[in-house]
């Protein structure tokens, strides 16, 4: 299984929803890398595989295809075949490779929050221009002017707010 994941939590989720699809599986080995406020964070486990042969072919994969945000677990049965550690490791890592040829990658892009506060007459031109920037509205309220809180592309952010002579933090 490789997917796509925005935080920890989302990659538990996820691997306690693949082991419940397998519940007689012996092991399951992951890897994964996310894109933090400190930086790329790799994890991986061996799920009880010997030291390295497991969720690390799986985690270097993900690194050699410079890949963030993305999480790739792989399933083992013991087949009653000792494959030793090399056997292991290609196994493992041959499996998240035929995983990952089969996803549909795309390029990250680095998203932040803005809270702003606009007018009513510059909402439409704001959710236009949101748009053609990919960027979203997170949440909304509607007083005597409209608090926004805005999430665009980073390389995008500065045009976006001085376009409008809106300043966000």
């Amino acid at each position: 299984m490789a997917m796509p994941v925005a935080d920890e939590r989302e990659i538990g989720a996820a691997l306690r929803a693949f082991a419940s699809q397998h519940p007689t599986a012996h092991h399951l080995a992951y890897g994964f890398r996310l894109k933090t406020e400190q930086g790329i964070v790799p994890r991986f486990s061996d799920a009880g595989e010997p030291s390295g042969t497991a969720g690390m072919p799986v985690l270097k994969l993900i690194e050699g295809r410079d890949l963030i945000n993305v999480c790739v677990a792989v399933i083992r049965y013991y087949g009653g075949v000792n494959l030793g550690t090399g056997g292991l490791a290609r196994a493992y890592g041959g499996t998240a490779k035929l995983a990952l040829d089969a996803a549909k990658t795309s390029t990250f892009v680095e998203m932040r929050a803005y809270s702003l506060t606009i007018t009513y007459k510059q909402m439409d031109m704001i959710t236009s221009s949101l748009a053609k920037c990919n960027g979203s509205i997170i949440s909304k309220a509607f007083n005597e002017q409209i608090d926004l809180v805005l999430s665009l592309p980073v390389d995008e952010a500065t045009n976006f707010l001085n376009r409008f002579k809106l300043y966000g933090g």
